[in-house]
């Protein structure tokens, strides 16, 4: 049996896509096969293609994290799932996971959870990489009702989500804003305040907002490649939380705050096989707070579909999508 999947046979840009006929993987124990959908862009995605080889599955390739899909068939000992079920997650496009590219993908049944029945496919498939990410952050931190939070990068891929957990669990939540319509879009997320970093000086706003203290904890959802305006965000004995990033970082700061820094890699339990079952029980907590009202995807208005994969690609990576960029693969 032959599915359509967009393969790299090496690493680079855009136009090492290519869509061929590949052969239909098969449940194995523990397995869930999924009858694909939609899936997402993440820069997880775009940074293996262009040369993650630490990471990156064995060539020809099938990449795509994020899985949202029907379950076609279940292996020996899955008991969670049966066929006809929508389910959603990040379980696929790194070494040793076949890829969400694709018409079909096999995934470990410990890293989907049932789809909110409130979401179409496409909606769930901008949540799971980001979702996970997020809570896993916030969750090191000790966010709880009370805590003050600030969200760097608040309109992105992570920090829109970061905002709504974050407010979810009943904490008072400023985000950072770089123009008036995405300070807007941070306040219809739940954001108590903003700082608009381009308008306002920083240090000043930061003292305004929490009386010269600092925040409990600031989530840097940026990506970027200097967090010192994190820790000096940062109350004294805070937590600063980040993306993994290639890039190194003056700690003096940290040090001299007293600061706990996390560092968030949403893979690496997948990569590792330690603590992956974790993902399954942040998805069925998503899942709760999305059909509660609480959790909602921003979604940039392209279409996208898996013949038109490069062309997302290449609108997340140079673009500035206005949101999560996802891909159609079925109705």
């Amino acid at each position: 049996m032959q599915m359509r999947a967009q393969i790299i046979e090496d690493f680079g840009g855009v136009d090492q896509f290519k869509l061929v006929d590949h052969p239909k993987p098969a449940a194995g124990p523990g397995q869930v096969l999924i009858k694909q959908q939609a899936s997402s862009v993440n820069p997880v995605d775009y940074k293996i293609r262009g040369g993650g080889r630490e990471i990156a599955p064995d060539f020809p390739a099938i990449l795509g994290a994020d899985i949202s899909g029907m379950v076609e068939s279940v292996g020996e000992d899955v008991t969670g799932f049966k066929p006809g079920d929508a389910v959603y997650g990040a379980a696929a496009g790194v070494k040793g996971q076949g890829g969400a590219y694709a018409e079909y993908v096999v995934a470990e049944a410990r890293l989907l959870a049932h789809r909110p029945k409130n979401l179409s496919p496409l909606e769930a498939a901008a949540l799971p990489l980001v979702t996970i990410t997020a809570w896993e952050g916030l969750e090191r931190a000790g966010v709880k009702a009370g805590s003050t939070v600030l969200v760097r990068g608040g309109i992105g891929g992570v920090g829109h989500i970061v905002i709504q957990l974050a407010k979810a669990w009943g904490a008072t939540v400023t985000a950072t804003a770089s123009n008036q319509a995405k300070a807007n879009k941070a306040r219809q997320l739940g954001a108590d305040h903003i700082i608009n970093y381009r308008e306002q000086d920083w240090n000043a706003a930061v003292a305004e907002i929490t009386q010269g203290v600092g925040f409990d904890v600031v989530y840097d959802a940026t990506g970027g490649d200097d967090l010192t305006p994190a820790f000096t965000a940062t109350r004294l004995n805070g937590q600063t939380v980040a993306i993994v990033g290639l890039f190194k970082q003056d700690l003096s700061e940290l040090h001299a705050r007293g600061l706990s820094l996390h560092l968030v890699f949403m893979l690496l339990p997948m990569l590792a096989g330690i603590g992956d079952t974790d993902h399954q029980a942040i998805l069925n907590g998503a899942t709760t707070l999305v059909e509660a009202g609480q959790l909602k995807p921003l979604i940039d208005p392209s279409n996208f579909t898996l013949d038109t994969l490069a062309d997302a690609h290449r609108h997340a990576e140079d673009g500035r999508p206005n949101g999560k960029v996802v891909i159609s693969i079925a109705e």
